[in-house]
């Protein structure tokens, strides 16, 4: 019953993409995926580069930072991203992702089997931010992608653009970022798919009498829609809890998710993500969990550091 719900949400996720690489709006980072990816406003976590180039610049040090994604069945992911001051030039990130997903079986039309076969897609991300104004930031990220499934393959280019706003006296954020901005280079077979553009807008705010750090982000503001405000009903938000110097707690909410992985009239915890992170001798440990409702859940686990 389990496979069945699996096939069935991976099919529903597929249709209803219209676009290829969708492995590119995944949420790698668990810090990030606790707070349901509301990450466009961030600026103290090497991961912003998935999401708006721009918050970059205001990164300290030289962050490095991997994670790992255990997906429904053999599905796995994986990324690596870091990022680096140069001087009188600006800053740079370089990042990495990949997402295997398993083993199949091959078959002909009259349903012989012709063994195994495998599927994957891969995106490599260069990135460069850097000052527009006082507290005002630019950024962009060149990414090449590559999928192959079987003995097929296609190629990408894309770009990413970003904006970044910050008012430290009050401590608020504000992001805004077009992802995944390019085409095809080569298809898999005849017809080329759109790459999974996403305009996104959202702010953070550090709350001064309470350790919480919250989140909001509106994403897919390109999709069309019938009515203009609908376009902003796309949200995700989320908040993080600072106890002390070395534990966060986190949470997060997806509404879309949610509407999408309703079963009948119920979704049980669809949408709702869960994280913790803790400081160890100087590095960041992470665990995220997030529901897909009665399909299953992800697990994500990641570990940061400042070289």
């Amino acid at each position: 019953m389990k496979k069945i719900l699996v096939l069935a949400f991976l099919s529903v996720s597929i249709l209803s993409a219209q676009s290829a690489f969708e492995f590119l709006r995944l949420d790698n980072s668990p810090r990030a995926a606790a707070v349901a990816g509301s990450f466009v406003a961030n600026n103290d976590d090497p991961n912003v580069m998935f999401y708006n180039p721009a918050g970059i610049n205001l990164l300290q040090g030289t962050p490095i930072s991997f994670s790992f994604l255990k997906h429904l069945e053999d599905v796995n992911s994986a990324s690596l991203v870091a990022s680096k001051d140069f001087e009188g030039i600006g800053k740079f990130g370089a990042a990495i992702q990949y997402i295997s997903y398993g083993s199949f079986i091959k078959a002909d039309a009259q349903g012989n089997n012709l063994g195994e076969f495998s599927a994957g897609d891969m995106a490599v991300t260069l990135g460069y931010g850097n000052q527009l104004d006082e507290n005002f930031y630019y950024g962009a990220n060149v990414k090449l992608i590559y999928s192959k499934i079987s003995d097929v393959s296609s190629a990408a280019a894309a770009i990413d653009l970003g904006l970044h706003y910050a008012i430290p006296e009050s401590r608020w954020n504000f992001g805004f970022s077009v992802l995944n901005l390019g085409a095809q280079l080569s298809s898999y077979f005849e017809t080329k798919e759109d790459l999974p553009l996403d305009i996104r807008f959202g702010f953070a705010k550090q709350l001064e009498n309470l350790p919480l750090k919250f989140y909001w982000s509106f994403n897919k503001l390109n999709q069309k829609q019938n009515k203009f405000l609908d376009r902003f009903t796309q949200i995700t938000f989320g908040g993080e809890f600072r106890l002390g110097q070395s534990l966060r707690l986190r949470f997060g909410y997806d509404n879309e998710k949610r509407k999408e992985l309703k079963v009948g009239s119920s979704a049980g915890l669809a949408g709702f993500n869960l994280g913790v992170g803790f400081i160890v001798k100087g590095y960041n440990v992470d665990y995220a969990f997030s529901s897909l409702g009665f399909v299953g859940a992800m697990h994500r686990f990641g570990i940061s550091t400042n070289l």
